[in-house]
């Protein structure tokens, strides 16, 4: 039987999104992925559907997995041809403890590559805008460990060298040796006004820097709570112009967002608040069930070259959509030579993705402007007319073009079902006043929230509520719900920005 091939993958400095191109390629391929406790699970997305993953946390106190159990597990699982994924967070050559797997791989025979990362002591001083080097006080760095193997006689640290050391200092996996670290350097002389940062759960809206004297810092990083993970940074870098610190001057950093979609395009959603800083709280609400095999959508699919506008109003309904064409074996051909309207960009975006082009996406990004703009745009009078949309989508736009002439088929390709999520601790989290701002995204959502969730909570709190548009707030308003803003741009990304206004201004 031909033995199998090991990818030793660097995840990464946290965020997801920072992994290579290379190695999500490799996670999309693999049959096995054994990831370590610092490897963000977010990056399980790429993994195939059928694919084996196993987690082997190496931690002090609690579950933890050996060295030599993960050398055992990549040999039985390189076994029989397969493609194995070990992903270790950062790059795996820094630190990782790769040569003891690579030796175990090389002695059996196994083949691997190794696909680096982007490296924590590099990515952390970059998201607290501290320069490692810079020419005017520093031309070299180096990087060092701040805990050594256990049971280790003799250290390799020359800390008299470090002492005198010209540089920047960078000690990884030092949080719980800092007061030791601190004081061995100042008793190697060097000076104790030194300065030093500490950058705990670097590219993540929970980041924290602590900056103090090399003396104090210790001290200091106790004060402020900080735990591991974390980097430890010393020398005239460490003093940096707290201006560079683009990321936690991000307009959303550190908020506390709670998202109230369906668990796609909560993920979806979730992207796109860490990109801006803040912190995504995900509450799923609803789930969204695919109508696509009833008969009422497989007899208007069959006789879709027949239409003359066909309208899609939301991405999950081009998404479904085009799935359940791929499931059928055909493709975009089937439209024939009917024209394509879109809600909005968000939507235009989508069907763009399956190689269409809109030729009608209305200014305003509603069901009824849709209408009144579509009847503006083009003569409807005895055109075939398909909405391809959500089951419990509003009549209006059926109405309005119903009243233009057009000769209206409405088939629904999926709904939305309420699902319940615990909601004990989200509750608790509104209550004390940690949660900064509830999203919505759909009447459906808001439903479903306040189905568990009560209205007088959110009015009489300090959390803020953002509506997508005007349907959903017309909903919340139903429910009696206080709304701080609506978004002009009907669009998850106009809704985020809308978030991000409040606090530019």
């Amino acid at each position: 039987m031909d033995d199998g091939f090991v990818y030793l993958v660097g995840a990464g400095p946290g965020r997801a999104d920072l992994i290579t191109v290379r190695g999500a390629e490799v996670l999309k391929k693999a049959d096995c992925i054994i990831y370590d406790k610092l490897a963000n699970p977010a990056l399980l997305r790429f993994a195939r559907a059928d694919a084996e993953i196993i987690h082997v946390p190496k931690r002090t106190g609690g579950t933890s997995v050996t060295q030599e159990e993960i050398n055992k597990l990549l040999l039985e699982k390189a076994s029989g041809g397969r493609t194995v994924v070990r992903l270790k967070g950062g790059d795996p050559c820094i630190f990782g403890r790769v040569a003891e797997e690579l030796a175990v791989l090389f002695e059996e025979g196994i083949d691997f590559e190794i696909v680096p990362g982007i490296t924590a002591g590099i990515a952390v001083a970059a998201y607290a805008g501290i320069m490692l080097t810079d020419r005017e006080y520093s031309s070299q760095v180096v990087f060092v460990t701040g805990r050594e193997a256990e049971g280790k006689r003799d250290s390799n640290i020359d800390w008299h060298l470090l002492a005198k050391f010209g540089g920047t200092i960078v000690f990884y996996m030092g949080i719980g040796n800092l007061s030791f670290i601190a004081k061995r350097l100042i008793e190697n002389g060097r000076g104790a006004d030194t300065p030093a940062a500490v950058i705990a759960n670097a590219t993540f809206p929970t980041q924290k820097v602590v900056k103090a004297a090399l003396s104090d810092i210790s001290e200091k990083c106790k004060q402020h709570k900080v735990e591991p993970p974390a980097i430890i940074i010393i020398g005239a870098a460490a003093d940096s112009n707290t201006q560079l610190n683009w990321f936690m001057k991000k307009p959303l950093f550190g908020k506390n967002i709670v998202i109230t979609r369906d668990a796609i395009g909560n993920a979806d959603f979730a992207a796109k608040i860490v990109r801006c800083g803040g912190n995504p709280v995900e509450f799923t609400t609803i789930r969204i069930k695919p109508l696509t095999e009833t008969n009422d959508f497989l007899r208007t699919l069959a006789k879709i070259t027949e239409y003359d506008w066909i309208i899609f109003t939301s991405g999950n309904g081009v998404t479904i959509f085009f799935e359940t064409l791929r499931g059928l074996g055909k493709d975009a051909r089937v439209f024939g030579s009917a024209k394509i309207a879109a809600i909005g960009n968000g939507t235009a975006a989508k069907l763009n993705r399956f190689g269409i082009k809109a030729d009608f996406v209305p200014s305003v990004f509603t069901g009824k402007e849709l209408g009144k703009q579509l009847i503006a745009y083009t003569n409807l009078r005895s055109k075939k007319v398909l909405l391809l949309r959500s089951k419990i989508a509003s009549k209006e736009l059926v109405e309005l073009l119903d009243r233009a002439g057009a000769e209206v088929q409405d088939v629904a390709v999926y709904t939305a079902v309420e699902e319940k999520s615990e909601c004990t601790w989200l509750i608790e989290e509104i209550r004390k006043g940690r949660i900064d701002w509830l999203t919505f995204a759909s009447p459906s959502s808001v439903n479903a929230f306040f189905e568990q969730i009560r209205s007088d909570l959110v009015n009489s709190g300090k959390v803020k509520v953002a509506s997508i548009g005007p349907v959903t707030s017309e909903r919340l308003k139903t429910l009696s719900v206080r709304i701080d803003l609506t978004a002009e741009d009907h669009t998850l990304d106009g809704l985020i920005d809308a978030i991000e206004q409040t606090y530019r201004r």
